[in-house]
């Protein structure tokens, strides 16, 4: 800067002290480089317009020839280069408006950042944090025990981009993630795996790490440019080479050949441990694989790892492909699997991420999830007497129904064989249904806390949106509950439908088109062996159903079989109807209508639920869910016929009647 004429503004400034800018009041000021809060420490202002610099954003060289990055200048902007007026600062991973150090090959940094790391490099780390935050004080290291909670494992060391609790960093006060050890990092290194030296720079190319073959695009990393080679910081070998895990001590062993991990199956390069008295090879990472969790994406039991399957288990097993991505397991290398279930799963499919997996807590009983208390067993061990926590009575189990035109409280699903019945009232439970943990974790649920049990009068489902009766699964985190029915068609592993010979299975990510409805989908409920494919709405529609255009119940039915084209009509709305959809029929009335015609709104309500509506206008007596079939009497609320679900007063002689909307 000359004289006192600053970059980006044309009048004079002033350099001011503490006490002027108290005075000044600029202490609640926006520096107009970097624009964050001014602190108590000197800076520069303009006294005609309210224009104020940090003393070191003032100070900031027009370019820097940074030891991190010696392709190219990092030349200052007062704007973002990009349409959009913004950029992401390459090593805090922030977003900026301001002045911006900018390079041709597309790395940008905030002032603040491109300054901080140019100190790193000249070892002047504690001059450079000290203009930037008022007191000494803040350069305390934490170490990982004394994490405050608000940390956790999200944020993230700048430089390495490892988790900031996993050792001793500044204190966050210094407005800086750094572990401890990644400012005192060597500016070059020399390896085994590589001829030339590495030398310490930000990863503008976008390297692959030669170790653990992923990419970090942020921080930074040891590389040779002219190679195009590159080593996460957190890859490099540690100085230690003997690390004991359980039952295995590993010894660091240094060679060039790839190799295959015995704890997970994947290659791995150069750097490898073996254990001696075993014989084992695995990544450095893989030596601390918990070795008992629960996981998001199998929530029943706790499954554990395992370096190779003993025989009886391998012959056990009712599937060898992962449970998460349906690809066949390698069981000569390690692998997580469920011994209750019988179930395998690639390691790096379950680990995938820090909040795929919980680990085992010493005081979890998982008795403790068990929804049902056993009464009565038969010679074969079945329960047939039980109590269920959300039921009154005692259940009794049977595996054929008398009435079908029976619907489970559990998913408001017909109940066909294997279920569960209160013979002092009309409540009936899928024996699937009544086995349901009274706590889950569901893979996909956002906040990723557990799901709580629980019966509800009605509630909709945050999945399907249905409006439903029965159970469900509560967060009390997010506020919002998913069916029983979405619980099942969102489980992992072989599911199957009557409309399907083959098991389904669960895909997170796939495009294309549903099987029985032809909707385009993102997710589907597919078959390994043809090209079927189904949405998880279709998936769980009710196989029988009941509608007032028909005495009798009406079947699910998956082709028709007519070829006749004036037969293709829906007998509700009188409609073309396809014939390659879904459909419900009746054989003996040849009655055949849209699945949604049949169903309506509200296909998975209870009929006939009582329940008090303090709040409404009718608060003295209780309300039974109700549907009209043939007499429509008008809303008391609205004044319009009652045709569809509908609150009717249970007094007698009360004639009381509203719509499900009019309610409130």
């Amino acid at each position: 800067m000359e004289g006192t004429q600053s970059f980006g503004h044309e009048h004079p400034l002033v350099l001011l002290t503490e006490e002027q800018m108290m005075s000044n009041q600029s202490g609640v000021a926006d520096c107009s480089r970097c624009g964050e809060k001014m602190s108590t420490a000197t800076c520069f202002s303009c006294v005609e317009c309210g224009f104020y610099l940090h003393k070191e954003c003032a100070e900031a060289p027009l370019e820097i020839n940074h030891p991190f990055h010696n392709d190219h200048p990092l030349v200052l902007l007062q704007i973002s280069p990009y349409k959009n007026g913004e950029y992401i600062c390459d090593f805090c991973d922030g977003r900026g408006k301001k002045f911006v150090y900018h390079c041709s090959c597309g790395l940008d940094f905030h002032i603040k950042c491109a300054l901080f790391t140019y100190h790193i490099a000249q070892n002047n780390l504690k001059d450079q944090l000290l203009g930037h935050v008022p007191h000494e004080d803040n350069l305390v290291l934490v170490s990982p025990e004394n994490t405050a909670e608000e940390l956790g494992k999200s944020t993230k060391c700048f430089a390495c981009r490892e988790a900031l609790a996993n050792y001793s960093y500044f204190s966050p006060d210094c407005g800086f993630h750094l572990h401890k050890k990644c400012a005192d990092l060597p500016l070059t290194i020399d390896q085994i795996c590589h001829k030339h030296p590495l030398a310490l720079q930000f990863n503008s190319k976008k390297l692959l790490c030669w170790i653990c073959r992923e990419t970090q695009t942020r921080g930074l990393v040891y590389c040779c440019s002219p190679c195009n080679f590159a080593l996460h910081i957190e890859c490099l070998p540690p100085p230690t080479v003997d690390v004991k895990c359980g039952e295995h001590a590993f010894t660091l062993f240094r060679r060039r050949p790839p190799f295959i991990c015995d704890a997970c199956g994947v290659q791995g390069n150069y750097v490898r441990y073996i254990c001696c008295s075993c014989y084992i090879i695995v990544h450095k990472n893989c030596i601390s694989l918990p070795r008992v969790i629960r996981s998001k994406w199998h929530d029943d039991h706790y499954i554990r790892h395992k370096y190779f399957l003993e025989e009886q288990e391998e012959e056990d097993l009712k599937s060898r492909d992962c449970l998460i991505c349906h690809k066949e397991v390698n069981l000569s290398h390690g692998s997580y699997f469920c011994s209750d279930c019988k179930f395998i799963f690639h390691v790096r499919c379950v680990t995938r991420d820090d909040d795929s997996y919980l680990l085992l807590e010493n005081n979890e009983d998982e008795k403790s999830f068990d929804p049902i208390t056993v009464i009565e067993k038969n010679d074969a061990g079945e329960a047939t007497k039980v109590m269920h926590f959300l039921h009154e009575h005692e259940l009794m189990f049977r595996d054929k129904i008398v009435e079908n035109d029976k619907c489970c409280d559990g998913c408001m699903l017909p109940i066909s064989a294997s279920f569960y019945y209160c013979s002092r009232c009309d409540f009936f439970l899928h024996k699937s249904c009544a086995e349901l943990p009274k706590m889950k974790h569901l893979w996909c649920h956002p906040c990723q806390k557990r799901l709580i049990l629980s019966s509800f009068g009605y509630f909709t489902c945050g999945n399907c949106i249905y409006l439903s009766s029965g159970f469900g699964y509560e967060c009390k985190e997010c506020e919002c509950y998913v069916c029983i029915r979405c619980i099942f068609a969102l489980s992992l592993g072989a599911l199957t439908c009557p409309g399907h010979q083959h098991p389904l299975f669960y895909y997170e990510k796939y495009n294309g088109q549903c099987s029985a409805c032809f909707k385009d989908v993102t997710e589907a409920l597919r078959c390994k062996d043809c090209s079927f494919d189904l949405c998880h709405t279709c998936f769980s529609l009710p196989t029988t159903a009941r509608h007032k255009c028909d005495k009798h119940l009406l079947q699910l039915t998956y082709h028709d079989d007519n070829n006749y084209s004036e037969c293709h009509y829906c007998d509700i709305c009188e409609e073309r109807r396809d014939p390659n959809h879904w459909f419900y029929h009746c054989a003996t009335c040849d009655t055949s209508a849209h699945t949604d015609c049949v169903l309506g709104k509200y296909p998975y309500i209870k009929l006939g639920s009582r329940m008090f509506y303090e709040r409404g206008n009718h608060p003295h007596h209780p309300l039974t869910l109700v549907k009209k079939t043939y007499y429509y009497p008008a809303c008391a609320k609205c004044g319009k016929p009652c045709q569809d679900l509908s609150f009717e007063c249970a007094e007698s002689g009360c004639n009381y009647i509203v719509h499900w909307e009019c309610r409130k």
